[in-house]
């Protein structure tokens, strides 16, 4: 029972303990910044020179970087964390080579220099149609479109044209809103001289009927305003509908000149060591896919320093050409079980896949001498094979069937001979 007349002791105007005339312990002598930074963050020193970057035993390529919150000096106690702050790596040596070396202009485009001469005239003009580009992958549609709209709208260009992959995004809904809602509105962007915008669907082969049928509609509806421009491997998955409304350029695989011309430049601005063996197989294996080779040399690259035929063959999984060369030769002068088992064994060993070594074969049977009938039935019956093999067929069957393909074509030889 308290005095009468005497206040509680906790109310006699005494603060309390924790708040009588200091900080609270929890942030006393920290800097800004601090009460929102883990404990183990908050003794760090950065190394800001050559000679204490040496003490710790790392290398050091360039001056680094002083990093301070707040911008006051501080000194650095024993037992503190160190952080050196030098230069990141080089962001281009992460992108793949395929974007790296990408034509950003019309003339950069390796090849179909007809199709890009007349696009180029025609945007120069500004008397741009709808477009329709197709043909194999790699041979510069998408480049060709995408340079054309820097032409168009400069460095703005993002803002202009609505890039959409049809193989992704192929459904009708995509063309009722996303397409129709760009199309039509109007665009404010200052600084660029052409008005028109863009939209480029790729892979257009792979969307549904309906959406295509929808597209027409769109397409005819928002031409003041919009052009749009197809890309596809297959025209002949593009309803007539829409060819109609387009002008169609075909874009046809790059012939071995202008890869190889491609290749020299990156070679040269990557400083490669390629050897001329490896750049004969580097062209060979694209089959006028200049993405394709390009994979193929940063791959080949990454595997080895020097890049040789051999290099670049293992690198892919092909069989080498005197690989080739040793299973026709089985194929044409051993018994059935004795080639059979060997290119089995060949197969198992270096891990080649039977459908690569039908395409390789093929190539080899038009450089035999032999009847035109005997040829066509051997074509006839490896393409046979290959199209089964697609389906997953067993590969030990479809090579026992290449083998008796080989064994009648011989037989068929001997009949002649005599």
């Amino acid at each position: 029972m308290t005095h009468p007349g005497r206040r509680p002791k906790s109310l006699t105007g005494r603060r309390p303990k924790s708040l009588a005339g200091r900080r609270p312990k929890s942030l006393a002598g920290r800097r800004p910044g601090d009460a929102c930074m883990p404990r183990a963050w908050r003794s760090v020193t950065i190394v800001t020179s050559e000679e204490e970057f040496r003490n710790i035993g790392l290398s050091m390529t360039t001056h680094p970087m002083e990093i301070d919150s707040d911008g006051d000096d501080h000194t650095h106690s024993a037992g503190e964390s160190v952080i050196v702050a030098g230069d990141l790596p080089a962001f281009d040596k992460a992108i793949p080579w395929v974007e790296k070396y990408r034509p950003q202009s019309l003339d950069d485009v390796a090849a179909h220099r007809d199709i890009v001469d007349t696009i180029d005239r025609l945007t120069t003009e500004n008397r741009l149609p709808h477009l329709l580009l197709y043909g194999p992958p790699g041979t510069g549609k998408t480049s060709t479109i995408l340079a054309v709209a820097r032409k168009l709208y400069g460095s703005r260009f993002r803002n202009m044209i609505l890039e959409l992959n049809a193989s992704d995004d192929r459904g009708i809904d995509v063309v009722r809103q996303q397409i129709q809602d760009f199309a039509s509105t109007q665009s404010l962007s200052f600084g660029v001289k052409y008005s028109v915008k863009l939209v480029l669907l790729d892979e257009a082969d792979a969307m549904t009927k309906d959406a295509q049928f929808a597209l027409r509609r769109v397409i005819e509806k928002y031409t003041k305003s919009t052009r749009f421009a197809l890309i596809c491997n297959h025209v002949n998955k593009i309803i007539p509908a829409l060819q109609s409304r387009c002008t169609r350029f075909r874009f046809a695989p790059l012939d071995a000149v202008h890869v190889t011309e491609r290749m020299k430049h990156v070679i040269e601005a990557e400083g490669l060591d390629v050897q001329d063996d490896g750049l004969v197989a580097l062209v060979r294996l694209s089959n006028g896919d200049m993405r394709k080779a390009l994979n193929i040399l940063q791959s080949t690259h990454m595997a080895t320093q020097q890049i040789t035929e051999e290099a670049v063959y293992l690198c892919t999984g092909n069989p080498l050409p005197k690989d080739i060369e040793q299973i026709s030769y089985w194929l044409l002068n051993e018994q059935f079980t004795d080639s059979f088992k060997r290119i089995e064994e060949m197969k198992t060993r270096k891990g080649l896949a039977l459908v690569d070594i039908i395409r390789e074969v093929i190539m080899f049977v038009f450089k035999i001498k032999m009847p035109s009938a005997v040829r066509v039935q051997l074509m006839n019956d490896l393409a046979d094979i290959e199209y089964r093999l697609s389906f997953g067929c067993n590969d030990k069957l479809q090579l026992g069937s290449v083998i008796a393909s080989f064994t009648r074509a011989r037989s068929a030889l001997v009949a002649a001979a005599t």
